[in-house]
Formats: structure tokens, C-alpha cells, sequence
């Protein structure tokens, strides 16, 4: 048996030498497994205990060596760990079910990158956040809900120590909250990403679902910088075509321009802050419900200055207040909702003429009203007849409009005007494809506020700046028609 291993061994190193190379490393394994046998048929070899020893230590490398490989690839060991495989013929398997499941990456394709687990924690910790104060979540990240009921605290302990950190549980929430605040610069600490990503999860949903109503009667636009844009012009019509006589002349038609309105961006913003105090107490209100009100409050900001512009009734573009005579948009009296009114204003608006006394077409499209006259016009509407002065029925000329004019109805006139028991306005807007009356531009289309967490030290909590860019302009007048209204009762006196 030692003539073998001895043969072995030179057959080893001829085919090393052949090659004019030194002995690779399976080579040199092998190599060795023969030598330590033939030391052992020698007498040469190790006590049985160092041999024990020796044994355990290179069965432990060998499982390390395999489990480390395998976590890089988000494989399991376990099955090449109990076969007995080496590293390299664990390492040979690995590569095999690689290619396997995922296939080779073709030439011009994009490799996919898939989350580790710390990735997948920080996905899970944010929504379990989110879910324990009540925000609903569609689909929430694997192991969410089994996070939901740990507190900040915990949720810090938990994110510390898989980084690595021990003894947490033992330390006070304020030690812990100074530790979190050497996090503040680490892009990589998960706690702190953890805030991040629930409070832009809670300020999406906040923005998604709050009650407002401007977005159903403006243009939504988009400006490329903060510059005040004034250099926009509106091609003037086509001319009429005309008659060839037999051997005429086509005639040149001469193009004339108009400046439209300027329009400019400003930016608004608030700050919030996840204070010491707040973190001891758990206040899991300041990451989820605070940053939803603040995102609210953006779209509710723009939905009051559009109606601010409604009911104050500005100087625009042409010097010359919104609704006013000269513009022909506006009703000598105010009334409430009645047919005479509402066929008033409808052939107002048909009858306007664009910047170059040309006429146009402006489809009625939505009523905007304050709280109180919703159901008058319904009730206009959708009847199908009406009674005469002399009390008998007639065919209601307005209700083949029940399903052409949309009826917004907002609160936010009720308070500008002062609340019921005051006179309140009512408007009737065009089809925007038919004339653009107000635009709300956004800094390149982005409609939904930026929140970035500040990189300021010294701040005695984390804090965030919620911000976003837009601007409100009156592009054209032809599209409104303001009757001034009548009073609203209230419904408590």
C-alpha cells in the first residue's frame, strides 16, 4: 500500500513538471493526504489526539470556507456541507446552480441585483413602523408583520445587532439614541435608513390621498429651472383659405404672434425633527403621521392659492383684475343656482374670442362651487323637466348637460369668503384642451414634495426637510366665468 501512495505522489509531481508548473492546490492536497499516511505506516504520525484535533480543525475550515462562499450567492450550504464536498468541488456546484437558475449574462444585458439581508431587513422594519400606526400597506415587505409590534428601541437593538454590535438590550434608550446619533454620517447603518424609508413610504401615501380639488379644473405644467419664463409665444390662427380662380394665385398668409403670461417657480418647504425625547417615548407618530400631514399640506397650500386667485379676483397679465367686464367673464349680478344663471354663463364662455379677435370653441366642463350648492345642481341637472312661471312642465334645456359639467365643490371658498352667512362665488370653467385658464407647473413635472435627511451635526435629534417647487399663473381669462354668487345659510342658525 506505501509503494502506491509513493507512485501516487511521483505521478503528481511528473504531471506538474510536464507542465512546467508547480503543484496546484488539489494537487498539493493530495499531495499531502499521501505523505501524512505514509508518515503514519512509518510510525512517524501524531498522537491519536492531535490527530483528533487537527481533524476537527480542517472539517471546520472546510464548512466555513463553503458557508462563506455560499451566503455571497444567497444559496444554502447545507446540502454540499453534509455530501463531504471539498471546496473546490463545492465551489464547482455553486458556479453549476448559478448558471442553472439564473443562466449566463448576454452580451448587452444588465446583471440583476437582488437584496441582501440587510436590505430586506431595512424593507421590513419600515413598513412593520408604518403598519403599527395604522397606514395601510398593499403589499409589506417579508417578515413585516412579525416587526410591527417593537418599539423604535427595539427596532434599533434589532438593526445594531446585525451589524455586528452586542449588549445592546443592556443599555438605556438614551445611550442608545446617542449611538444612533454616531450613525447620523453612515450611509450604510440601517437604523437611520430605516426612518428614511417609512417616512417616504408615509409622505407618498399622504400626498396620494389627500382631499383636495384644483387638479380637476388647472393644467398641470412643468418649468425646467426658477427663471421667471417669459419668452413664450401663441402662434396666431390660420388664415381663411380663399378661392383660386381657374389660373390664380395661391396668396401668402401672414403669421402673427401673442406673449403669453409669465410663469415662475418658488420653492416651499417645512423641517421636522425625531427629537431625544420623542425616540425615548417611542413617538412613532413623528416618522409616519407627522410626514404624511406634511406632505397633505403641500397639495392643500396649492389647492388655497389657486382658490385664493378665484375668490380675490387678481390684476393679471394684462393689467386688467381676472373677472372683470372688459374680459366679458364676469355676471353684472350675483345669483345661486338657477337655469337662467347657469345658461348665462355657458353662452359667455362660447361667446369669447381669442388674442386675435378670432372666435373659438370652449366646451363647458366643471362648475366650481363652495360647500352648500352641490345639490341645487344636481338637482338642475339631472331633472328632466322644470316647472314654467305658468306651473306647468317643460323639457329642462340643461339636462343634457348632466353628464358633461363636473360639479366640484370646496370648503376651502367657504373660509376665504368668511365662512356661511356670506356672499360666496361660483365659477364655471372651460375644457382645458380648449383654453389653458390656470396652470400649477411643478420643477421638471416632479409633483411630489423631496424629504432628505440633514446633514447638519449637532442637532440634538434626526431631522428632516420636506420640500417642493411649483408656481400658480393665470395663463388666460376666456376660460373662467365668475358669477359672484349669493349668500349661504348656514345650516346650524
Amino acid at each position: 500500500m506505501k509503494k502506491k501512495w509513493i507512485q501516487r505522489q511521483q505521478e503528481l509531481l511528473n504531471t506538474a513538471k510536464a507542465a512546467g508548473r508547480e503543484l496546484n492546490d488539489e494537487e498539493q492536497r493530495e499531495f499531502d493526504e499521501l505523505q501524512g499516511m505514509i508518515d503514519a505506516d512509518l510510525g512517524q504520525t501524531k498522537s491519536e489526539e492531535e490527530v483528533r484535533e487537527e481533524a476537527i480543525k480542517a472539517e471546520r475550515a472546510r464548512c466555513r470556507e463553503i458557508e462563506g462562499m455560499c451566503k455571497s450567492f444567497g444559496i444554502d450550504s447545507t446540502e454540499y456541507v453534509e455530501k463531504g464536498l471539498n471546496v473546490e468541488e463545492a465551489r464547482k456546484a455553486v458556479m453549476e446552480k448559478l448558471m442553472k437558475d439564473k443562466g449566463p449574462i448576454q452580451q448587452g444585458g444588465t446583471a440583476e441585483v437582488t437584496a441582501d439581508a440587510s436590505d430586506k431587513f431595512r424593507d421590513a422594519a419600515s413598513d412593520a413602523l408604518l403598519m403599527r400606526a395604522g397606514i395601510d400597506i398593499k403589499n409589506p415587505a417579508a417578515g413585516a408583520r412579525e416587526l410591527r409590534a417593537l418599539s423604535l428601541r427595539d427596532l434599533m437593538i434589532e438593526s445594531m445587532a446585525n451589524e455586528g454590535n452586542i449588549g445592546l438590550n443592556r443599555k438605556s434608550s438614551d445611550e442608545l439614541f446617542t449611538m444612533a446619533q454616531r450613525q447620523f454620517f453612515n450611509p450604510t447603518a440601517a437604523f437611520p435608513a430605516i426612518l428614511d424609508n417609512a417616512i417616504n413610504k408615509a409622505y407618498v401615501e399622504g400626498h396620494k390621498n389627500v382631499a383636495v380639488t384644483f387638479d380637476r379644473f388647472t393644467k398641470k405644467g412643468s418649468l425646467k429651472d426658477f427663471k421667471t419664463s417669459d419668452n413664450n409665444y401663441l402662434a396666431g390662427p390660420a388664415g381663411e383659405f380663399l378661392e383660386i380662380p381657374e389660373g390664380g394665385e395661391l396668396k401668402h398668409d401672414t403669421r402673427t404672434d401673442a406673449k403669453l403670461p409669465t410663469r415662475k417657480l418658488k420653492t416651499y418647504g417645512r423641517q421636522f425633527t425625531l427629537t431625544r425625547q420623542a425616540f425615548i417615548n417611542d413617538d412613532i407618530d413623528i416618522v409616519t403621521k407627522i410626514p404624511a400631514k406634511y406632505a397633505a399640506s403641500a397639495r392643500k397650500t396649492i389647492n388655497k392659492q389657486v382658490y385664493e386667485i378665484l375668490v380675490n379676483n387678481p390684476t393679471i397679465y394684462d393689467g386688467v383684475k381676472l373677472f372683470h367686464a372688459n374680459h366679458k367673464n364676469l355676471l353684472a349680478t350675483g345669483t345661486g343656482v338657477t337655469q337662467a344663471a347657469v345658461q348665462k354663463m355657458i353662452l359667455a364662455l362660447q361667446s369669447q374670442k381669442d388674442q386675435f379677435n378670432e372666435s373659438i370653441i370652449i366646451r363647458p366642463a366643471t362648475i366650481v362651487c363652495p360647500v352648500g350648492m352641490s345639490f341645487d345642481f344636481y338637482e338642475l341637472f339631472n331633472s328632466q323637466y322644470i316647472n314654467t312661471a305658468g306651473n306647468t312642465q317643460a323639457v329642462n334645456p340643461l339636462y343634457r348637460y348632466a353628464n358633461q359639467i363636473e360639479v366640484v365643490e370646496d370648503p376651502t371658498i367657504n373660509v376665504l369668503c368668511g365662512g356661511n352667512g356670506n356672499t360666496m362665488p361660483w365659477f364655471l370653467f372651460g375644457a382645458q384642451s380648449d383654453t389653458d385658464s390656470i396652470e400649477v407647473d411643478y420643477l421638471n413635472g416632479q409633483e411630489i414634495p423631496t424629504i432628505r435627511r440633514m446633514e447638519t451635526a449637532g442637532q440634538l435629534g434626526f431631522v428632516w426637510d420636506i420640500y417642493l417647487d411649483w408656481g400658480v399663473s393665470v395663463m388666460d381669462f376666456r376660460g373662467i366665468v365668475k358669477n359672484p354668487g349669493t349668500t349661504i345659510t348656514d345650516p346650524l342658525s
